[in-house]
């Protein structure tokens, strides 16, 4: 991310009311200001630069043991020089001309101490009462966390890749470990494997700890009082101790901690989908130390990902073993395969279940049939048999659901085990024209509901053993989670579309001296909800509100941030005299958030528009949202811009309101960053600013709003080629009349 210079007029004389020094009382109440905050502030004074206040916040980005004042920033931090931040500070000082960086890379201390941080900052100008620079200020705002996050999730991508192309279990987990380590320089990380009985846990990886313990604790028994691992793989929960040495749970195993030079350990069992153990994740450290909600977040994420790679580690492992003792069980597992990914390749319920119906014959029975019970009555939603006359006849019959001793359906609906029999069911139904000697009755179980079962009919000599009723239960196992996954599909999706829907106006409203036209297109295949929104509703004033903002995220959470923020602007906007007042009502509203209720920020343009004599007035607010688009009478566009940082940030939005008047047949446009940064295609591009602003300048003379939205979104369109967008992408059109 590259810094660049911002232009600021410099201050008339006299602004300070000639108060002057080296800490004048503006610095002053300014350190008050920033003393508790997590912004970094420090004040540099003379082309020397002398540190001469700052706040505990700076002092602890750079180290504690700096912490000192009166002294130049060259001789504190003498690593800035390299990297060319002094260099920067004389230019500020010597031109008084303001500067912004984002996303600046700086690292402090050199050596094997040398650690680097990620900052937003601005260096600007201090000036006496005369106008003359006496200094530099600096205030910033760490950002290491987010790259921290980001390479993080970096990380996670590849150990998911590895395992995808089922790389090796030890490398998986070695990498893993390496890859937390990296990331949080004070953790050391170790994964052990649980046996297949659960009773007892075998060295996995952990790089950094030392061969000996590793040796010591490879094979330890799980129970409680054994060590974090131990007790965590029996209790099936998270177990923290934050002091070795003082813990009961560390009794057998203190010295051996001590040795290696580990104080705390906080330990969580990795399970399988099933809730089988298969080992436990574990972050060491070596001071005595408590997590944080952050520690435990990760510990869960990767705890998860160990049991992925354990679980496909496993299931590779048995695949192989059976393709060693016989080809039978290679058959069996390359049917299974063909059969889970032809049950996969459908969302719709009733075509899985009609696909199950047909993948049983004739590889396990001649005939099959699937019942479901729907509304407390049995329905038979599926069959298969050889012949079109034998599919007719088997369709003809459904079970009765209470049919009790007479129907092996209902039998196997009740009791939820398979039914096995050398003969034809002793129920009515056309046994004997289908030639039926014998039947396997499967349950279809959700999470141990059973919702339905599967029925295979033989007939002339054929009999159904272990082997195919154990083939046939793997199916009908497989079968039942692909058709809960494409009920849990279909719901998701329509509670998307309906959140999605409530969410957005179903139509614009007349407003008096104006035209409004919108354009609002998700990511994705609709499953998530998207963190775009827009409004107009009108106040009692006669005058109309209006808003246009993104949300952090997407889903659940940030259709709860976006719903707070338009109810919040309709419930408080006729309350409240103006934009600037509104918009600190949302950035409060979001503050106040219930811990559940999501946490991302928002940014937002809000305003409102009046009609006049002279046009349609509009007063807005922009709080850290892209500028809107000014298209005038002259087909000149630019930008509109007032100053204020996005919302529910924990920061002062410290917004300013601006006015533009709208003429007949000039234009406002409102957009989210989804327009500007979609690309064309994989290494192309963002569309930018710049293309924008020409789309929006060739629309027709005297053009309507929906004539300015057809001009925008057409050569959106034309850049990408018409194809998927990453992120949402929402625009607003006001147009005067």
């Amino acid at each position: 991310m590259t810094a660049d210079p911002e232009q600021r007029p410099a201050p008339a004389a006299g602004r300070s009311g000639g108060r002057t020094g080296p800490a004048s009382a503006a610095e002053g109440d300014l350190s008050l200001l920033f003393g508790r905050s997590t912004a970094l502030f420090a004040s540099l004074a003379g082309p020397a630069h002398v540190l001469e206040t700052a706040n505990p916040a700076f002092f602890a980005a750079i180290g504690g043991d700096r912490e000192r004042t009166g002294v130049p920033l060259a001789e504190l931090l003498p690593e800035l020089a390299a990297q060319g931040f002094l260099t920067l500070l004389d230019r500020v000082y010597r031109t008084g001309e303001r500067h912004v960086g984002r996303d600046a890379r700086v690292v402090l201390g050199t050596g094997t101490d040398a650690r680097e941080i990620f900052v937003d900052f601005t260096y600007e100008a201090r000036r006496d009462a005369g106008g003359n620079v006496t200094g530099v200020r600096m205030i910033g705002v760490e950002t290491t966390r987010t790259k921290h996050a980001q390479r993080l999730a970096a990380e996670h991508r590849v150990l998911l890749e590895q395992i995808a192309r089922q790389a090796p279990l030890d490398e998986v987990l070695d990498g893993m470990c390496r890859a937390i380590e990296e990331l949080s320089p004070d953790v050391i990380v170790s994964v052990l494997l649980a046996d297949e009985d659960g009773r007892h846990l075998r060295h996995g990886a952990a790089p950094s700890l030392p061969g000996f313990y590793n040796r010591a604790i490879d094979g330890i028994a799980t129970g409680e009082g054994v060590g974090s691992c131990g007790t965590a793989a029996v209790r099936r929960q998270t177990v923290v101790v934050t002091d070795i040495a003082t813990d009961p749970l560390w009794s057998d195993f203190r010295d051996l901690a001590a040795r290696a030079g580990v104080a705390a350990c906080w330990s969580t069992p990795v399970t399988a989908r099933d809730g089988r153990l298969l080992g436990t994740f574990a972050m060491y450290h070596r001071t005595p130390r408590a997590p944080h909600d952050t520690d435990l977040a990760l510990a869960r994420v990767f705890a998860d990902t160990a049991a992925l790679a354990v679980e496909r580690h496993r299931a590779e492992r048995a695949r192989r073993a059976a393709d060693a003792r016989e080809k039978a069980a290679r058959d069996d597992l390359a049917f299974l395969l063909s059969a889970s990914n032809a049950l996969a390749a459908d969302l719709d319920e009733g075509q899985i279940l009609h696909r199950l119906a047909t993948l049983c014959t004739p590889t396990l029975a001649p005939l099959a049939a699937v019942d479901l019970v729907e509304a407390g009555r049995l329905q038979r939603v599926a069959t298969a048999a050889p012949t079109p006359r034998q599919g007719v006849l088997l369709a003809s019959h459904t079970p009765v659901h209470d049919a009790g001793e007479d129907e092996a359906v209902a039998r196997v609906l009740a009791s939820g085990v398979t039914e096995v029999a050398r003969r034809a069911p002793t129920g009515p139904g056309p046994w004997d024209a289908l030639g039926v000697t014998g039947y396997v009755c499967i349950p279809l179980a959700d999470r141990g509901r059973t919702f339905g079962a599967l029925t295979l009919l033989s007939t002339g000599d054929a009999v159904f053993d272990g082997h195919k009723v154990a083939l046939a239960e793997e199916l009908a196992r497989r079968a039942a989670s692909a058709a809960r996954n494409a009920r849990q599909y279909t719901q998701r999706v329509t509670l998307a579309r309906d959140l999605q829907t409530g969410l957005l106006l179903p139509d614009l409203p007349a407003v008096p001296g104006a035209e409004l036209a919108a354009h609002y297109h998700p990511a994705g295949e609709g499953l998530e909800i998207g963190g775009d929104f827009y409004d107009v509703f009108p106040l009692s004033d006669g005058s109309w509100a209006f808003l246009l903002g993104d949300v952090c995220g997407r889903g659940a959470l940030a259709a709860t941030t976006t719903a707070l923020v338009r109810h919040t602007a309709r419930a408080v906007a006729p309350l409240l005299p103006g934009p600037v007042d509104v918009v600190r009502a949302v950035d409060r509203a979001l503050m106040d958030r219930p811990r559940g209720h999501g946490s991302g920020f928002v940014t937002l343009v809000y305003g409102r528009c009046t009609p006049t004599a002279d046009g349609l007035a509009i007063d807005l607010v922009r709080a850290g949202h892209t500028p809107p688009l000014l298209l005038d009478a002259g087909h000149t566009v630019r930008a509109v811009d007032a100053s204020g940082s996005l919302l529910g940030a924990g920061i002062d939005p410290r917004p300013n309101a601006c006015r533009v008047v709208l003429r007949p047949h000039e234009s406002l446009l409102l957009y989210t960053d989804g327009i500007t940064e979609c690309h064309a295609g994989t290494g192309s591009g963002q569309y930018g600013e710049a293309r924008l602003a020409r789309a929006l300048a060739s629309a027709p003379n005297t053009p309507a709003a929906h004539d300015v939205l057809k001009a925008v979104t057409a050569d959106v369109w034309s850049y990408t080629g018409g194809g998927g967008v990453d992120d949402d992408q929402a625009v607003l059109v006001i147009t005067g009349t």
